[in-house]
């Protein structure tokens, strides 16, 4: 079975669900928009930054990401995005093994 989903028909707002296993999400924030600090402790976490300018604060790191930027890392560090113009990144959660 193959499933088709357009980012573009996606309304939820600032995530939109596409799949769930593994989980992904497309992100839209606007201009100067934050999400607030926060962990996904059983997952790894990817984020492919399709358009925009974001500012991604990991723990007391922050990465400045431009379009086509694709960031991994370890969902017990907490982060907080923030649109530094209009954006939208596709998330991928995937089930963290244990090393």
């Amino acid at each position: 079975m193959a499933e088709t989903v357009a980012l573009d028909e996606l309304t939820g707002s600032p995530h939109a669900k596409l799949f769930d296993d593994p989980l992904v999400i497309r992100l839209e924030l606007a201009a100067g928009e934050r999400v607030d600090p926060h962990r996904h402790p059983e997952r790894t976490v990817v984020l492919h930054l399709l358009s925009g300018e974001i500012a991604l604060d990991l723990d007391d790191e922050t990465h400045d990401l431009e379009p086509d930027d694709v960031i991994r890392f370890d969902g017990r560090r907490e982060v907080s995005p923030k649109a530094v113009e209009d954006s939208e990144a596709l998330l991928v959660l995937s089930r963290r093994v244990e090393d």
